[in-house]
């Protein structure tokens, strides 16, 4: 087993830079989802901005880091809808690249009257994310502390940002989310993976379902060259899996409303406390604090916690 850390915070700010993907999120709620040829009635309808990349981004920014966003928008209202939440939301913007050619990315969600969603996503202008808008953002890379990416970009780009880390000595994270199966010769680059149980499957090139023992899996990760996994296994919380064993982290107990944005909020904040200086086995304790709240709201921006929420659910209060 592993060690447990200290709970230490440090001082010092944490600078973060995400490489990942906009898109609008269009909600709808059922209460249950639809089988094939059905038409359902749904409820409250919400539309606000979304995106893995653009999510951790916000939630790194609400816990107090500086935080760069590189991503690519379409040109259109959609993509302004994502300028201004980077305004208000104090996301730097400064490696945005608009497209002319491609929508901004959209995504359609639905939620049960349990909480699951099922989420079809057009990546539009995320399509268009190359290695080369990632180059325009090395200097900012370099200097962050932690760099954070994951796959509803083209995974050459991910994998780019990831090398340009590791080159750095930039503690990068890879959330492998949605899933796919990345090459090995890009696993290698990332020091922290996040996958959820499917997720872990499918990186892997196994099915989905495949009967096949997490931590046998996690060890394959460890020989590609990741240091570190950590595995999110829902309302079981998340288990630690390094070359020195592997270590369980309860989840939170909360009312469930809508999980949407629960792993944007963990990763988000894995990134930021991480980079603060914060050991490992703390910093995911406090994610899986954060993805516990981000369950407990309707939609994924008004739901990402602030800092003070975090403690204070940490705390028991």
């Amino acid at each position: 087993m592993i060690e447990n850390s200290q709970s230490e915070i440090h001082n010092q700010k944490s600078v973060v830079t995400v490489v990942g993907s906009f898109a609008v999120g269009l909600t709808l709620r059922a209460d249950r989802f639809p089988v094939k040829g059905e038409t359902l009635l749904g409820r409250d309808f919400d539309m606000g901005p979304g995106g893995k990349g653009s999510n951790q981004a916000v939630q790194a920014a609400r816990l107090g880091a500086d935080v760069e966003f590189v991503a690519r928008l379409g040109n259109d209202n959609f993509g302004a809808i994502g300028k201004k939440l980077y305004a208000e939301e104090n996301v730097g913007a400064t490696f945005l690249v608009e497209s002319d050619g491609r929508n901004t990315g959209v995504g359609f969600i639905v939620l049960d009257a349990r909480g699951d969603n099922f989420i079809v996503l057009d990546p539009g202008a995320n399509a268009l994310f190359s290695p080369d808008d990632v180059e325009r953002a090395r200097k900012r890379i370099q200097s962050s502390q932690v760099l954070i990416t994951q796959l509803e970009i083209p995974v050459e780009t991910a994998g780019y940002a990831l090398k340009l880390a590791r080159e750095a000595n930039v503690i990068s994270i890879l959330n492998p989310a949605p899933a796919r199966r990345v090459a090995p010769d890009i696993l290698k680059n990332a020091d922290i993976v996040t996958p959820n149980e499917t997720e872990l499957r499918i990186l892997l090139g196994r099915a989905p379902d495949a009967k096949v023992n997490a931590i046998d899996l996690c060890d394959e990760l460890l020989q590609m060259g990741v240091q570190r996994i950590i595995l999110t296994r829902g309302a079981r919380g998340a288990m630690i899996v390094t070359r020195e064993g592997y270590l369980n982290i309860p989840a939170f107990p909360v009312d469930v409303v809508d999980t949407t944005g629960a792993g944007d909020a963990f990763n988000g904040t894995l990134a930021t406390y991480l980079a603060s200086g914060m050991p490992l086995e703390p910093a995911v304790r406090h994610a899986a604090a954060a993805g516990a709240l981000a369950c407990t709201k309707l939609g994924v921006i008004p739901a990402l916690p602030h800092a003070q929420d975090v403690a204070r659910l940490l705390r028991g209060d």
